[in-house]
């Protein structure tokens, strides 16, 4: 099967093919096309173009647009989900939720399109303001380049698209290599659904060329891209004045007090948390701090659920976790269990390979708050539990950090509850649940290297629109 280019309405060969594997088989599923400088120009060309019609298009029409993608969405669920098993190797069941998820993003994205306004401003509040009128609106900002990764190749690009297309602008797409099928299926979705040619172009190819042109290119008036600290920074750097939102990662932390009795459904979320899609979650959960009075029962019960999690070919409907996206992954991985052991920690359970293709869900204790399994962010099936004393210092290890995305406690202690929501440094804390948790509307995003801007559709909206001031002398 080849897979062609995406540019202003049509499929469009390219110089160069690269094959593209099923992370769980090995085999391969489909040829990619990989865009070069000059795809980009045109895709570019063409998004510009677009995003005149785009502008003046009514919001009424932009909503329709949105809604008849959710329920083509809708209607082609299990489809979507049996790609995303094939390509990510994402359990069917994990993948039915992102599914169900990206259709509720597009919702929001109608919905939002239909609030895009302004406020009315008193001029006569300053001396000399009197006799005028003066209100503001938000504009559509232009073409939006959109750099997305393998995680959740449908949500995330939603995330994207949506509000890009809500606020009337235009985008040129560039997905994650190991996940170009969910974004090009996008474009017969999208073209159904009524978008004119050109306000989408999907373009499959090397960060190095691709996302490099869009960063640097004038014409393109906003970035929106989620991925490595490391890169996600050199972005900012190169981009100049234009918008940047940039969702980085973290090493998400949950705080388990001594008044919270370690129940099964509490061990159930964080075994969700910790070992979901295997880890491979922006706010998968990955440090625990549980009070020294609850420590070790709650360890016991963890490592249960941890070994009780079913292994296997992603399109099964029993397998919880299948394979990491790339076989370097479980290299790196044993690697940092290895440097956390060699420095004093104990693995309570996995830590290693299970097959060639799946790696077991791992718990460690007593490592080290500089070792890479705690401090850096893991992005596999790994969750490090360290017991504190006093709540002091379970909020200053939770804070010990480069990152801060989103972080989690589970407290009966309401005093604790708002200690925490003042002091934990993280774009969102959650109370009694763990930082996993994010429905599609509330504003997503980080501090420190977690981030810049905030998703969620209303938020990514006013990143995505221009405010206009118009006054007038009655």
């Amino acid at each position: 099967m080849k897979k062609h280019l995406f540019i202003n309405g049509d499929w469009k060969e390219a110089k160069q093919y690269a094959p593209l594997y099923s992370p769980y088989s090995g085999e391969q599923i489909a040829e990619i096309a990989q865009a070069d400088e000059a795809d980009v120009e045109e895709a570019i060309q063409a998004a510009q173009v677009a995003s005149k019609l785009m502008a003046r298009m009514p919001a009424s029409q932009r909503a329709a647009i949105l809604e008849k993608a959710a329920a083509i969405f809708e209607e082609r669920q299990e489809e979507l989900a049996r790609m995303l098993a094939m390509e990510a190797a994402k359990p069917l069941r994990t993948g039915r939720t992102e599914i169900a998820r990206t259709i509720q993003t597009y919702k929001f994205a109608a919905e939002e399109a239909k609030r895009i306004h302004g406020e009315t401003i008193p001029l006569d509040a300053a001396p000399g303001g009197e006799g005028r009128l003066a209100y503001t609106v938000r504009k559509p900002i232009g073409v939006v380049g959109a750099i997305t990764p393998f995680n959740f190749p449908f949500n995330l690009v939603a995330h994207k698209l949506g509000p890009a297309f809500a606020a009337g602008n235009t985008v040129v797409l560039k997905p994650a290599s190991q996940t170009p099928l969910s974004a090009l299926i996008l474009a017969d979705i999208f073209a159904e659904a009524g978008l004119p040619a050109g306000a989408l172009n999907i373009l499959p190819g090397k960060g190095a060329v691709v996302g490099e042109k869009l960063v640097r290119d004038n014409r393109i008036a906003a970035i929106t891209f989620t991925g490595s600290p490391e890169v996600g920074i050199a972005m900012k750097n190169k981009a100049g004045l234009k918008r940047v939102t940039l969702e980085l990662g973290s090493n998400s932390a949950l705080i388990i007090d001594d008044t919270v009795e370690i129940t099964q459904a509490l061990i159930d979320r964080c075994a969700i948390g910790a070992f979901s899609f295997s880890g491979q979650v922006c706010i998968s959960l990955q440090r625990v701090y549980v009070h020294e009075s609850k420590y070790e029962e709650f360890l016991e019960k963890f490592k249960q659920a941890a070994e009780k999690q079913v292994l296997g070919d992603p399109l099964d409907e029993a397998t919880d976790m299948s394979a990491l996206i790339s076989p370097k992954d479980h290299q790196r991985m044993a690697e940092w269990i290895e440097e956390a052991v060699s420095q004093g920690a104990t693995v309570v359970t996995g830590g290693k390979q299970v097959t060639d293709r799946l790696f077991a869900p791992t718990i460690l204790t007593g490592v080290k708050s500089d070792a890479k399994c705690s401090c850096q962010e893991v992005f596999g099936p790994i969750a490090v539990v360290t017991p504190f004393a006093s709540f002091d210092e379970a909020i200053d290890m939770v804070n010990d950090s480069r990152f801060g995305l989103q972080a989690g406690i589970y407290t009966r202690d309401i005093q604790k509850a708002l200690r925490a929501a003042d002091e934990l440094e993280a774009g969102g804390v959650m109370i009694n649940d763990i930082p996993t948790f994010r429905v599609d509307h509330m504003p997503y995003g980080g501090v420190k290297e977690s981030g810049f801007g905030r998703e969620g559709i209303k938020y990514a909206v006013e990143e995505m629109t221009e405010l206009k001031l118009i006054a007038i002398k009655l």
